[in-house]
């Protein structure tokens, strides 16, 4: 694809929002650091019909969201004129590009380290050989020459593309200042070599291509290994299938099933779509849905959700969604959304990254004019400016927070954790207050019969008769201690009350202690039954904590959170579940309102509050707390509104995310330290001339190696 595909052929690459909004996704070239980042989103934002735009340089996919008027053809112009290359966004074309980047960086970062040790090997001849005489010692220089400056352009080819493309637009990044000091410090070298007289710097040359190459190869090798999560995801929609059709299989791309499609899967093969099974059942393994490996039974008829397993028998599965609009595709949008938020440490690093090219003309300029007005040759004076625009750039400060992000939102992913916005970690690490929700949250959310024990069997097939007519919870708990049955006859449910139904002792009931005319004993997990005047009969309903919930609410404690529950449930289970999770600070009966009067209380004393809990009553206190977090079980609301989304059913994760965020925001303070203290004491020693284009270029590509193998301590070298 390319700009010379008209508007109709790039249509078919926008979707629709349920909320009326259209959406574009691009697959960016050429974007490397927060520069490019703030170029293009605040170039693309201000095109007509453009809501928002968001680059995610960890994929090169960048997001549009706009109205009804947006113009895929007009975002492709757009970033063609900032000087990079975009396509429409495809899975397949987006691994494609990125093996085809390692590969180029891996080649350049291969020339340039021959170039380094053959040129070093040269110039130390010079240096270190002794009396050498002027023929000789000129010889080696051009044999120097010979192979740095070939190894130079060809291993700086990934700066001088990328500065040359945004020169052409009359804009500039951080690859501009990089290429200059590239090309000053060969041409300086090649005319000190024909004069016969000063220094040369092949070997500072080819070995500052050699250290900046490091570290952006270094650089994306973290990245690959922190979404390598994302790209199997985005592997799934990208495979080939089995589709029925007239009775015949047609192999066909993932991409191209629409609902109502038939495919066949067999044993070991992963539903790359969402739909139901159509002629059978079949055990799947769901653990890329619930974290749980164990195969489960599946009868036909029911919806299976894209990346689970077939490990059973044979299934026709009919497709109910589009490949972009699975589970797989939801995932791999959370993944990508994890690391386009703004936090306040990427807006600094962004705006120091804007100021970065002028401050380093400015200053080199300003180094050349005080050299010479000194007295200093222009020779001495050029290389001075060149070792200042070498030792000023600021990659350090471009690595220092999208390399922490980029490993601590890999490390959640691959432990369960799906981070949504880009700041949500920096927002957790800063939390002194974590508020639960109750039931399905610190519990299980499946009520069970408490006192069966103490309930005569015919009583209870009685009243379960009644409960298999309803779906209330209470009564498909009561109906699920009984097992299958028959249903009564003639039930009548009464909303508020219960159900009802004619029986030889006149009338039967069960429902709360009203209905059933007895005194309420205040615990609201509980029916009545009676049928007629006989003894009415209590079933007592208990929800059961997760087994988790206390280690974890202890593990909070020693971190010195305080915790506290908020429940919709009455007291009496409400006391109960939060002595066994270790709990002290607990209301109940709190309704939504409520819940958020409560965030916006804590707020207002200055606590940084954690909200978790799974409901759609959450879904208020879930927006207003100063981070969220939902469980995998959690309904769809809470899981859109909040910050971060636990995989499967169990709450341990929780305290993890909570150290990555903590250790995550130390990583990023630190990384800042270091590039500051870097830049501190280099400049001066630069602009002084006390420091070479060799020294220069080492301790600048030090300084982005340290930063990145800083990050790289929240990443565990361990298989997944």
């Amino acid at each position: 694809m390319n700009l010379a595909a008209t508007s109709a052929d790039l249509s078919r690459f926008l979707s629709r929002r349920p909320d009326g909004t259209v959406t574009f996704d691009a697959l960016v070239k050429g974007a490397h650091c927060a520069g490019c980042l703030a170029k293009i989103e605040r170039g693309v934002a201000a095109l007509p019909g453009v809501a928002s735009a968001r680059l995610n340089l960890s994929t090169g996919k960048l997001a549009v969201v706009g109205g009804t008027g947006l113009r895929p053809d007009g975002i492709l112009q757009r970033l063609h004129d900032l000087g990079y290359e975009g396509v429409p966004f495809e899975a397949g074309a987006s691994l494609d590009e990125d093996a085809r980047e390692g590969r180029f960086l891996l080649h350049c970062l291969v020339v340039a380290a021959f170039g380094t040790v053959f040129t070093m090997g040269l110039t130390d001849a010079i240096w270190y050989g002794g009396d050498m005489d002027a023929g000789l010692r000129r010889l080696f220089f051009w044999l120097a020459a010979s192979v740095s400056v070939p190894a130079t352009l060809y291993s700086g080819q990934p700066f001088f593309l990328s500065a040359w493309k945004v020169l052409k637009q009359h804009r500039t990044n951080m690859d501009v200042p990089i290429s200059a000091a590239l090309i000053l410090s060969l041409g300086l070298s090649l005319w000190q070599t024909a004069q016969g007289t000063g220094q040369v710097y092949f070997d500072a040359a080819v070995m500052l291509s050699f250290l900046l190459l490091a570290g952006r190869y270094l650089d994306f090798l973290l990245r690959n290994k922190a979404r390598g999560a994302a790209r199997h995801l985005l592997a799934m929609q990208s495979v080939l299938v089995r589709r029925q059709a007239a009775g015949e299989l047609q192999i066909v791309a993932a991409a191209d099933l629409n609902p109502g499609d038939h495919i066949l899967l067999t044993s070991g093969e992963r539903t790359p779509v969402d739909g139901v099974l159509d002629d059978r059942g079949t055990e799947l393994d769901l653990s890329l849905v619930t974290g749980e490996s164990v195969p489960v039974l599946r009868a036909a008829g029911t919806a299976v959700s894209a990346g689970s397993i077939v490990t059973g028998a044979p299934v026709l599965l009919r497709v109910t969604a589009r490949v972009e609009n699975s589970l797989v595709a939801d995932l791999a949008r959370l993944l990508e959304a994890g690391r386009q938020g703004k936090s306040l440490y990427v807006t600094l690093a962004d705006r120091a990254a804007r100021a970065y090219v002028p401050f380093v003309a400015v200053t080199a300029l300003a180094v050349l004019a005080g050299w010479l007005w000194a007295g200093a040759d222009f020779a001495q004076a050029l290389t001075n400016a060149v070792t200042v625009l070498i030792v000023t750039c600021p990659c350090a400060l471009g690595l220092a927070v999208p390399a922490v992000q980029v490993a601590a939102t890999g490390r959640l992913f691959r432990d369960g954790i799906f981070v949504k916005s880009g700041d949500a970690l920096e927002r957790l690490a800063e939390i002194d207050h974590a508020v639960f929700d109750k039931t399905g949250t610190l519990t299980l959310g499946k009520l069970v019969l408490e006192n069966r024990d103490d309930i005569a069997p015919a009583i209870l097939e009685q009243a379960a008769g009644l409960a298999r007519a309803s779906s209330h919870p209470l009564a498909r708990a009561l109906a699920a201690a009984a097992g299958e049955g028959p249903v009564t006859a003639a039930v009548t449910e009464i909303v508020g009350c219960g159900l009802e139904a004619p029986s030889q002792a006149g009338t039967q009931r069960l429902g709360n202690a009203a209905w059933c005319n007895v005194p309420d004993d205040g615990n609201g997990a509980s029916l009545w039954f009676r049928d007629g005047v006989a003894a009415p009969v209590h079933f007592i309903f208990r929800d059961q904590i997760r087994p988790e919930s206390r280690q974890m609410v202890a593990d909070l404690h020693r971190r010195g959170i305080v915790v506290e529950m908020l429940t919709g449930d009455r007291s009496i289970p409400a006391g109960e579940i939060a002595g066994q999770a270790g709990i002290s600070l607990w209301c109940a009966t709190v309704g939504p309102k409520e819940k958020a009067d409560r965030l916006r209380a804590l707020a207002a004393r200055g606590q940084r509050v954690l909200m978790v809990g799974d409901g759609i009553n959450d879904a208020g206190a879930l927006a207003l707390a100063h981070v969220s977090i939902a469980p995998g079980t959690a309904t769809d609301i809470s899981q859109r509104t909040a910050d971060m989304v636990l995989r499967g059913s169990t709450l341990s994760p929780l305290v993890e995310a909570l150290d990555v965020a903590r250790k995550a925001r130390r990583l990023v303070i630190q990384n800042f330290v270091l590039a500051a203290l870097y830049n501190a004491a280099a400049v001066p020693l630069a602009a002084l001339g006390l420091v070479t284009p060799l020294v220069a270029a080492a301790a600048m590509a030090s300084s982005s190696l340290l930063v990145t193998l800083n990050a790289l301590r929240l990443v565990p070298w361990r298989a997944p």
